[in-house]
């Protein structure tokens, strides 16, 4: 009789902790759901490579072999076009030679003879992956296709694509000829802060115009069929060919998110977009931007000689935000600044003179480059004794 009052008595005890119980799910099970919608699934694709990265930080959100070789085809016609802005004037007069007429590949139906403004070049060979177009550019620039990609050789270098390497300007196919989904990503992250560059690759179709023969014009519609057809798309280049299969780069912002992905190696020309769709759809759902420093906290003096001051000031062109991921908090990220204490004049307005490096537990995520003020050469006293004292300078 003993052990049955005792259980009678345990009887209101067991109910009460089971209504604990319940009620603790209660609370637990609405957190847990919102953390399964916030992660959101991987992309799954049919690319054998592919990346994400964060346009503003370059840090990578997500990869599948992403730093494997793969034929980069015609987003090759990124860098060509990116020198072409930096190197020749808009309205240069470019002929087409019976190189670049009997290359591989003329959407744009140029021939021998032709003559087209670098602009209207450039901007028809971006949208219609005109091969021959590529020819001539790099041939106006430094006579010969293959002096022109060790240009955009020492270019890669310059911009850190350090898995890449160029044979020609238009992507076609060589075994000397590669790259990889992180590096094209690189270049597409440098390119789009271009804002020629940014105009060239985002419109869906534009009427290009012939110097000679007069009068002959063609309307060219954009290659990248994610245009006008995918919220927030901002360009940036197709390529394809039966060695390097579906590639695509691209661009995308939406709320103040700016994503650019890199797939290479897709099955066919079609795959390419709806991949992209699934690469792109899961970082807008997986990252959240955060506040950074602003340009006034983030802004640094830099000791100048020989030039007519004896200091700059070093920003970012911007606020800086950074992405994170589902799971991870703001407290973990570190904030540090690469900034050399003495330069040299001439400094141009908006010469990129040192970085600002984001760490999430020690972990490098991602740089945001600082630029300077000008400076011009010359002479004053502070430049001068900058000059003498650099070394002390250096230690401060």
């Amino acid at each position: 009789m003993e052990g049955k009052g005792d259980s009678l008595r345990i009887l209101p005890h067991i109910h009460k902790i089971g209504l604990v119980f319940l009620l603790a799910l209660a609370v637990v099970l609405p957190s847990v759901a919102r953390m399964g919608e916030a992660a959101a699934a991987e992309p799954d694709i049919q690319a054998e490579a592919a990346i994400l990265i964060d346009a503003d930080t370059g840090r990578v959100l997500w990869s599948k072999n992403g730093e494997e070789r793969h034929y980069p085809a015609s987003m090759t016609k990124m860098m060509t076009c990116l020198l072409g802005i930096q190197l020749m004037p808009p309205d240069a007069k470019v002929t087409i030679s019976q190189a670049a007429a009997s290359t591989e590949d003329l959407p744009l139906h140029i021939a021998r003879g032709d003559v087209l403004t670098a602009e209207e070049l450039m901007r028809g060979m971006m949208m219609v992956s005109d091969n021959g177009a590529a020819v001539a550019i790099a041939e106006h620039i430094d006579g010969s296709a293959a002096v022109f990609a060790e240009r955009m050789n020492e270019k890669a270098q310059e911009i850190g694509m350090q898995n890449t390497h160029f044979a020609n300007p238009n992507g076609l196919t060589d075994p000397n000829h590669y790259s990889t989904p992180h590096d094209m990503a690189r270049l597409a992250q440098y390119a789009m802060k271009n804002p020629v560059f940014r105009d060239f690759v985002r419109q869906k179709e534009r009427r290009v115009t012939w110097i000679a023969p007069s009068g002959k014009t063609l309307m060219a519609e954009n290659t990248n069929e994610l245009l006008g057809r995918y919220e927030g798309i901002t360009g940036v280049k197709t390529g394809w060919t039966r060695a390097a299969g579906g590639c695509l780069a691209a661009s995308a912002e939406r709320q103040g998110v700016h994503l650019i992905a890199v797939l290479m190696k897709a099955p066919d020309e079609t795959t390419r977009f709806s991949d992209m769709r699934k690469i792109l759809d899961y970082g807008f759902a997986s990252v959240t931007l955060v506040k950074g420093p602003t340009i006034k906290e983030a802004s640094r003096h830099v000791w100048v000689k020989d030039g007519t001051a004896a200091r700059t000031v070093v920003r970012p062109a911007t606020d800086i935000e950074y992405p994170l991921l589902p799971g991870e908090e703001a407290s973990h990220v570190k904030v540090t600044y690469d900034v050399p204490a003495v330069i040299s004049a001439p400094v141009a307005s908006g010469q990129v003179v040192g970085r600002v490096i984001l760490t999430y537990d020690g972990e490098e995520i991602g740089r945001v480059d600082m630029v300077a003020d000008d400076v011009p050469e010359g002479f004053s006293l502070g430049s001068w004794l900058v000059g003498l004292f650099e070394r002390p300078l250096s230690w401060l």
